[in-house]
């Protein structure tokens, strides 16, 4: 392994580096440096939790040249609002000791101040691919001076449904231009895009999804419903010290909430909740309190939590298993960043046991299981989610014991089955009048008298 100041990084990035207590790079950053300050396009796929956008930024930030133009030279686009915000605090972080501009956009907030922001000019513009596509509509934000673009975490943009956006907001960019991508997963739609829009990429591949990380324990737990899972969460956290800093998955904003109210009365003053119902304020302030370690528990759902970067996870509870294995890798890599120790914790029921199969096929790993603690109460109680639903077989309206059937909806009455001849008047009129068998030729309507 290579130190930072191996790979000629300039001075001013290597102090704001030793500031942040970084002495080595990960394998992506090591590798991805020399290829992005090259000018290349680059795909990189690394699972999360290695520390790719470092791996991006760097070679970045060493190639920035000071200028006074006012629009942006270097475009990041990720898909959250979180995420926009963790971005630009990095870049600050990294260019402390270079005079480096850096603003984000996303939804959620006024457009007209953020409008009003951009305007004033800035190196790096990192933004959400909506807000991003509606400033340049409104014609506040111009792309014409793009350098570098950078897409972070396309597979989740995808999975969002961004694709419109994107595909616009590449219509808009410079044809000579640097193209870099990270994502955590190889997806048919990433490959296509690939193909679209970028020339001849180096592709680096390092940890790719599936591959299991050595510094991370995983365990699991079968446990029937919610409120067993619940109960088991509530004795780990009580009972284990080394429980700092836990962030916990839900599969939806429902149960995230759920388990936030189930938990409010135990845990409240320790815990904070996040997802995409919540306001901007409360999710930006969720992240702050959960990363400074005024809370030591975190609620969320996938997409809130995906590509943020939390310092010091030591523990990722899996409320539920995910249906899509790759999203557990995800999930786990949240844990054992830049190659620290972590703990994954899986939560699966009856029907959750396919989804748990698949999980250890993707990895070659059988994650281990353990027994329920005896403390633990085991709770026959179902949430609503976990409720079969009766299905009506007979209609609401229906004698159970009339089996006579009685005449089908379009069948008339002897009443209503008359043809309708029109009135008496119209009737005697089209009687003395008849129609002509030819229009003008009266002789032939002589006849008919």
């Amino acid at each position: 392994m290579h130190s930072f100041k191996d790979l000629n990084i300039a001075k001013p990035l290597l102090n704001a580096l030793e500031d942040l207590g970084f002495t080595e790079p990960t394998p992506i950053q090591e590798s991805a440096f020399p290829v992005v300050l090259s000018g290349k396009n680059v795909v990189g796929v690394s699972q999360t939790g290695t520390g790719k956008t470092l791996a991006y930024m760097l070679p970045i930030l060493q190639d920035l040249k000071f200028t006074k133009e006012k629009n942006p030279t270097v475009l990041i686009i990720v898909p959250t609002r979180e995420l926009v915000i963790q971005v630009v605090d990095q870049i600050n972080a990294y260019s402390k000791y270079k005079t480096v501009s850096a603003i984000g956009v996303y939804g959620g907030t006024n457009i007209n101040t953020q409008g009003l922001a951009v305007k004033q000019g800035m190196d790096i513009l990192v933004g959400t691919p909506g807000r991003l596509y509606d400033l340049v509509l409104a014609r506040a934000v111009v792309l014409k001076n793009i350098k570098k673009l950078v897409i972070d975490e396309v597979d989740v943009m995808l999975d969002l449904g961004f694709i419109f956006q994107l595909n616009n907001i590449f219509e808009l960019l410079p044809e000579k231009r640097q193209n870099i991508m990270f994502s955590a997963t190889m997806t048919e739609e990433v490959d296509a895009l690939i193909k679209a829009f970028f020339y001849s990429p180096v592709q680096l591949s390092i940890a790719i999804s599936g591959k299991r990380l050595e510094n991370i324990e995983q365990v699991s737990y079968a446990a029937p419903n919610f409120h067993t899972k619940a109960n088991l969460l509530a004795h780990l956290l009580k009972t284990d010290s080394d429980m700092m800093k836990v962030l916990v998955f839900a599969p939806s904003k429902r149960i995230a909430d759920r388990l936030f109210e189930r938990f409010e009365e135990d845990f409240g003053r320790d815990m904070t909740i996040i997802h995409s119902n919540k306001s901007q304020n409360a999710r930006i302030a969720a992240v702050e309190s959960f990363d400074d370690g005024t809370h030591r528990i975190l609620i969320a759902t996938d997409v809130i939590a995906r590509g943020l970067d939390f310092d010091h996870i030591t523990h990722v509870i899996n409320f539920d298993t995910p249906i899509f294995p790759e999203n557990y890798m995800h999930r786990i890599g949240r844990s054992g960043r830049a190659e620290q120790k972590g703990t994954s914790i899986l939560f699966f029921s009856e029907k959750e046991v396919e989804a748990k199969i698949a999980i250890e096929l993707l990895m070659n790993y059988e994650i281990p299981a353990q027994e329920i603690p005896a403390g633990v109460k085991i709770s026959r109680e179902l949430i609503p989610e976990e409720q079969t639903k009766a299905v009506e077989i007979l209609a609401a309206h229906r004698r159970p014991n009339d089996d006579t059937s009685g005449p089908a909806f379009h069948e008339k009455s002897a009443k209503n089955s008359k043809v309708n001849l029109g009135s008496r008047y119209h009737r005697e009129i089209k009687t003395k009048f008849k129609k002509p068998l030819t229009r003008g030729d009266k002789n032939q309507n002589k006849k008919r008298k």
